[in-house]
């Protein structure tokens, strides 16, 4: 750890190298305290973000037929719990997520070949026309993917029409693991991760900011992870438009693949290790996010003490890993309490990560 530590502290990048060493060998107690000098180096102060938001689904019906995915129906399916929702009926469910405080209401489903562009623009638009308090941060990379295949245009262009209805942010689902390699075994449907590198670089240049994410833990190698971080990287130092780096490990469950892998799974020391990794090894992404959902909260915790600076949403409505028996709810006031249970002041933030308000009462002692 010393050469890691040595340039952490000369201000110099490390190299994939070091990252191949923090992901594999580097002592996990000694990076994460590096990793947690780090952040408080870059956000001063014992404050943790999170965002009141929540997860809608418009459609179910999917022609990816990814193998870690149990919610998806096949997109010819006419079964009973097969769905596409209206724009209107998707209004009703935002006005929900309005009716309980939330700032931000992600939006996401399956790649359904019916639904034209308009249907996307139009979801927009009317979201922020009824509710301007809410910023939809809306459709993942093979989403967009599927609008400009079904539509014919570029994905500037497509960009292009969600901006002018007024989109301003793209979340980063879709990523898994960016190597062709490791998508092919889990996703051989799926854009490729040239795709949706091309997809992230086109966002930006319109002038979308967003997230960038990696699901691990599904039987990929240690350097497909190192290729994952090093391609998100010089995808930020071209266009800069990450605000975080939010990864969360693979919930087997349910999922094809999940039994192909028998109950192989991640553990809250892998996940420690990646969220101290990405702080250390990225030096141009502002925030990386703790997630108290997929990795459970007492881990969620922990890793605000491994370099992370953000807790997470609330996650009110999340069907995608509750179809694969991942089931785990939480509150407004149950995340600052995690907060301040964690040592921390909670503040409540935005979809851009601006803060709203900070609760500043005094923190609890770990």
């Amino acid at each position: 750890m010393d050469h890691i530590t040595t340039k952490i502290d000369a201000g110099d990048r490390i190299s994939e190298k070091d990252l191949l060493y923090l992901l594999t060998d580097a002592p996990l107690l000694e990076m994460g305290a590096l990793a947690d000098r780090v952040r408080h180096q870059r956000h001063p102060g014992e404050t943790v973000t999170y965002v009141v938001d929540t997860n809608l689904n418009y459609t179910n019906l999917c022609d990816a037929y990814c193998s870690f995915c149990a919610f998806y129906r096949p997109h010819t399916s006419t079964a009973d719990d097969a769905y596409t929702h209206t724009v209107e009926e998707m209004m009703t469910q935002v006005a929900g997520a309005a009716s309980l405080g939330c700032t931000t209401v992600l939006m996401q489903g399956g790649l359904n070949p019916e639904l034209p562009l308009d249907y996307y623009v139009e979801m927009v638009r009317e979201t922020r026309a009824r509710f301007p308090g809410i910023t939809p941060h809306y459709w993942s990379a093979p989403e967009i993917y599927e609008m400009a295949k079904v539509s014919g245009l570029g994905y500037h262009q497509v960009f292009e029409a969600l901006w002018e209805a007024g989109q301003r942010t793209l979340p980063g689902g879709g990523a898994e693991v960016l190597t062709n390699e490791e998508r092919h075994r889990i996703s051989p449907l799926k854009m490729d991760a040239d795709e949706w590198i091309e997809i992230h670089q086109a966002a930006h240049e319109v002038g979308f900011r967003g997230t960038a994410t990696m699901m691990y833990g599904h039987g990929e190698s240690i350097p497909s992870r190192v290729e994952h971080f090093q391609r998100t990287r010089d995808l930020q130092d071209r266009n800069g438009g990450f605000y975080a780096f939010v990864p969360w490990s693979f919930s087997p469950g349910e999922t094809p693949l999940g039994r192909k892998l028998n109950g192989l799974r991640a553990n809250a020391n892998d996940y420690l290790r990646i969220i101290a990794a990405a702080r250390l090894y990225f030096d141009n992404i502002d925030h990386v996010d703790a997630s108290w959902f997929s990795e459970g909260k007492k881990t969620g915790q922990v890793a605000l003490h491994f370099g992370a600076d953000d807790f997470g949403g609330t996650l009110f409505d999340e069907n995608v890993m509750q179809e694969a028996g991942h089931y785990v709810r939480t509150s407004v006031e149950e995340m600052r309490t995690m907060i301040r249970e964690a040592g921390f002041v909670p503040a409540q933030r935005n979809t851009q990560y601006e803060v709203l308000e900070v609760f500043n009462e005094d923190a609890l002692e770990v």
